[in-house]
């Protein structure tokens, strides 16, 4: 029995395949992945479509659908292509801050930017399961008579250095309870003070910006702190959960492209006189990849709709993600061993999958965090 999807679901599903079908290059992927080139061109046609921020209401330009539509876009864009499916959807990374608790002036202002592909919006991965790897990242904002001054680095950050604005947590000192003070703020781009390093040589996500962010006593207005000034952590970790379900489903669509590039090479290739797909070690190891996506696709979806009905299970999206990211590699390392040495070869596309899955697997929560998260949740308190 499949997942029940809606007929305007499934109709999503068939309208990004065929977007991706004409859109995506394989030699124009190996060229952006070599070269740490954005899609651009891609990005811009896929938001015309409607395929970025189908999750955000239509009056901020957004298609005014839900959280699992969004992962069913995730997951085709990545079925077809790892590296450029998870460029087109991380491009608004960090836009849920707002959307979730920003005003409505920061809303107008960044989100349908975003939405219509003319913005990129950026943040770091933050596990707030890991404290002490959480709040050593966390930049710390200094009170002025006009807001705040801001200072520190930070690793990592999703479209660093070609974004329109950040969504940062700052704290007001390393002499103070991170939990008590943390505040969200919009850092926008140009601001004096603001530079980046580039980080963007990595071993997959190789086509989303990456970089350092180095904050140098720059300055930011009350206008630009996020709902109340004291609810930041609540809002990291409501939006980390958010994005674990994102996670679930980039590393969902990995392991399915994967899996379909396996059956393909498997039915065609010979050994001893018959394809190797008739072999019972091969058709095991074909069943045990295929049993692995179809649970963490439940998982993932049951996480995505539980978003959508405004009673977020984040036990739930953390399984998801510890799973589906797990399973995209497995099924990716499992593809490349079928395929022998074209798995090996960057012609071919397994071998990049393997390390998209990989990074997806260590950004937004390691599996010690997530199984901590998830243990905390399931234990409950202790006496």
């Amino acid at each position: 029995m499949e997942f029940q999807l809606e007929k305007s679901q499934q109709e999503i599903q068939k309208a990004v395949k065929d977007f991706a079908k004409g859109e995506f290059d394989k030699e124009l992927a190996r060229e952006m992945d070599k070269t740490c080139k954005f899609p651009t061109r891609i990005w811009q046609n896929a938001a015309d479509l409607g395929f970025i921020g189908i999750h955000v209401p239509e009056e901020l330009g957004g298609g005014g659908m839900g959280v699992l539509e969004n992962t069913l876009i995730a997951e085709a864009f990545c079925r077809r292509d790892s590296t450029i499916g998870a460029a087109l959807m991380l491009s608004c990374f960090a836009a849920e801050y707002l959307l979730r608790f920003g005003g409505d002036h920061q809303r107008q202002s960044f989100l349908p930017d975003v939405i219509a592909g003319r913005m990129l919006s950026g943040a770091a991965f933050y596990g707030a399961e890991n404290r002490s790897g959480f709040w050593g990242n966390t930049p710390v904002a200094e009170k002025t008579n006009n807001g705040w001054r801001l200072s520190g680095e930070i690793e990592y950050v999703i479209n660093g250095g070609r974004a329109g604005f950040y969504c940062l947590p700052c704290s007001n000192g390393k002499n103070h309870s991170p939990s008590s003070n943390l505040k969200m703020v919009i850092v926008k781009d140009g601001l004096e003070g603001v530079s980046f390093e580039d980080r963007n040589d990595t071993l997959g996500l190789r086509m989303t910006p990456t970089a350092k962010m180095i904050l140098a006593g720059v300055n930011i207005s009350p206008e630009e702190l996020i709902g109340k000034e004291n609810q930041g952590e609540k809002q990291v970790e409501r939006i980390l959960a958010e994005s674990w379900v994102l996670i679930s489903a980039l590393a969902l669509g990995i392991a399915q492209g994967a899996l379909d590039r396996s059956l393909d090479y498997v039915k065609q290739r010979e050994q001893f006189g018959k394809k190797i797909a008739r072999f019972q070690v091969t058709q095991h190891k074909l069943a045990d990849m295929a049993t692995r996506i179809e649970q963490v696709r439940y998982l993932t979806y049951a996480a995505a709709k539980s978003f959508d009905s405004r009673k977020p299970e984040y036990k739930l999206a953390a399984m998801a993600k510890l799973g589906a990211a797990r399973t995209a590699v497995a099924v990716a390392s499992e593809a490349v061993q079928l395929m022998g040495g074209y798995g090996y070869m960057t012609e071919y596309d397994v071998e990049r999958f393997y390390r998209d899955a990989k990074t997806l697997e260590l950004i937004g929560g390691n599996p010690v965090n997530l199984r901590n998260a998830i243990a905390k949740r399931i234990i409950g308190r202790i006496r």
